[in-house]
């Protein structure tokens, strides 16, 4: 057994702690980006645009992220497509953010109410200044929480990255237990670290809620 002591756990895992908020940024930021155009899709008057993005929403919500890391890590390399773990990863939850992201930001614009939607309508404005200047800015307000939600369950989403060779918070305490054999300590500052990234995301969410009156 290697002889760790506490701070050469710690700082071990603070190592690996940032790969962890990388691959959430990366997932947020992508996933954001492709979920918005989901969105814009979910809602638009064309029906075709509507029936393809519904069906993958579908596929996404319908798949589990695990079998979806193993496909884009695994299913690629069968095409000759050789991929690194991060990057198979980083595709993997883009993926599976923009399928939730996409729908949690349907729903905050269906819940504007219908009369701004006639309201915009009877002033001549198109669908995309309608969404501009309209519906985005009221849907904004009400997507807060639960996109903020949605974002602490990427952190804890990136853990599974570690089945397929990825060197995260997780997979890093799982190397140090089997060095140290001290798995409640070990896991128990890997939970601490979870928590340290998700808390302040609950707190901040708290914090534009009051600031932008999402209950009004």
């Amino acid at each position: 057994m290697i002889s760790f002591t506490l701070w050469d756990i710690v700082r071990n895992l603070l190592l690996a702690a940032r790969w962890t908020v990388g691959l959430s940024l990366i997932a947020f930021a992508g996933g954001g980006l492709l979920g918005a155009l989901i969105m814009f899709a979910r809602v638009a008057p064309n029906r075709w645009l509507r029936a393809l993005s519904t069906a993958y929403i579908e596929v996404v919500q319908g798949t589990p992220l695990l079998m979806q890391l193993f496909l884009c890590f695994f299913g690629l390399a069968l095409f000759g497509i050789d991929v690194s773990p991060l990057i198979a990863a980083s595709i993997a939850l883009t993926i599976y953010a923009s399928g939730y992201l996409g729908e949690i930001w349907r729903g905050c614009v269906d819940a504007v109410p219908r009369g701004q939607w006639e309201a915009s309508t009877s002033l001549g404005l198109s669908f995309a200044q309608q969404m501009r200047f309209v519906i985005v800015p009221q849907a904004l307000r009400i997507a807060v929480p639960p996109t903020t939600g949605f974002v602490v369950q990427i952190i804890k989403g990136t853990a599974l990255a570690s089945i397929i060779g990825f060197v995260e918070l997780t997979k890093a305490g799982t190397i140090i237990n089997n060095a140290t054999f001290q798995p409640f300590l070990v896991y128990g500052i890997v939970a601490l670290f979870y928590f340290a990234l998700c808390y302040p995301i609950s707190l901040l969410s708290a914090a534009l809620e009051r600031r932008l009156d999402v209950a009004r």
